[in-house]
């Protein structure tokens, strides 16, 4: 098992910053991925960014260069720091910590961000 702590989010104003991030503990994969999606009322839910275990990274168009995601202080916590914030951000943000290779994995609780216009 996979326990996965998120922190951050909250309610900023368009053009604002946000710093979410994620701490992995458990059984832990050495070769994973962590990632943050995010699901907005009546929507499903999206990637936003993704990165491996050894620092490969990908986004979703939608980011468009806003958005930058890292290994934290230790090897398995993600960061996701958000520049540039629009209204069409505001969703449930959820971490998601897998086995390199695999499509399922485990998520957290999710967290609110709120972008006021």
């Amino acid at each position: 098992q996979v326990q996965l702590e998120e922190s951050g989010g909250g309610l900023v104003q368009a053009g604002g910053s946000l710093r979410l991030s994620c701490a992995a503990s458990g059984s832990i994969f050495s070769s994973n991925v962590m990632g943050w999606y995010r699901q907005a009322p009546g929507k499903q839910r999206e990637m936003v960014a993704t990165i491996t275990s050894g620092g490969t990274s990908n986004f979703a168009a939608f980011v468009q260069g806003r958005f930058t995601i890292s290994r934290g202080n230790g090897e398995n916590t993600a960061v996701l720091q958000m520049n540039g914030l629009k209204p069409e951000d505001t969703a449930v943000y959820y971490c998601n910590f897998r086995r390199q290779g695999f499509t399922n994995g485990y998520w957290g609780k999710g967290t609110q961000v709120t972008v006021s216009s």
